[in-house]
Formats: structure tokens, C-alpha cells, sequence
């Protein structure tokens, strides 16, 4: 999969829901060489437990835009809540959240550039 005939597309949708709900520190991550789970990882970071719902809201309910999630962790305490959309998988987390578990750092790998989606 090549990142160019990808830009444009799903994901990119899915950073322009999130901006527009005011998430904050939107970086979205290529792991398709890296596991054969999902192809891009995205993740957000949420101001409070009710915007980070608020997030994830907007996200499952727009199924035309989106399509059905396969499944949402964690929406319960909306500190970290995983959306499974297959080919890719969105973390909306609180900042304390975020900055422990340092997905970024976990999977190592390129960030995209916003600008260049």
C-alpha cells in the first residue's frame, strides 16, 4: 500500500470529524508493515471525559460517512476509547492517558504529515 494513493481518503475524513469536534494533537500513523491489524492508527487527544465521548459519538453515529465501527472500547470512563474501523483504528485519549501509554513511541514509526493528506 502506498501512502500517496491513500492520502485523500478515508482517513483523512476521519482527521477532518476530529478537527471539527476540536480534538487536539491529531497524528495518524502508517503501521501497515508493521502489523496486519489495522493499516493506520489514529490518534486524538480529548479535553475531558465528555468531549472525549462526544468524539467518539460523532464518529459511530455519521455511518454514512464512516461506515459501522467493528467495535468501541473504553467509552464507559472516556479516558482512552479504541473505534475499530478495520483498516483503521482511532484512539481518542485524555492527555494523562495519552502521554502514559505513548502509542506514538510504541509503534516507531513514520508519523504522516497532516498538510500533505
Amino acid at each position: 500500500m502506498n501512502n500517496k494513493t491513500r492520502a485523500g481518503t478515508k482517513e483523512v475524513q476521519f482527521v477532518k470529524a476530529l478537527e471539527n469536534g476540536k480534538a487536539k494533537d491529531i497524528v495518524v500513523l502508517n503501521v501497515s508493515s508493521l502489523t496486519s491489524i489495522t493499516d493506520f492508527m489514529i490518534i486524538a487527544t480529548g479535553t475531558s471525559s465528555r468531549h472525549v465521548r462526544s468524539l467518539v459519538k460523532h464518529l459511530v453515529e455519521d455511518r454514512c460517512q464512516f461506515g459501522i465501527p467493528l467495535g468501541v472500547e473504553g467509552l464507559q470512563t472516556g479516558e482512552w476509547v479504541l473505534v475499530d474501523f478495520g483498516e483503521i483504528v482511532i484512539h481518542i485519549m485524555l492527555k494523562t492517558s495519552r502521554e502514559f501509554y505513548n502509542l506514538e513511541s510504541l509503534w516507531n514509526t513514520e508519523f504522516l504529515n497532516l498538510s500533505e493528506l
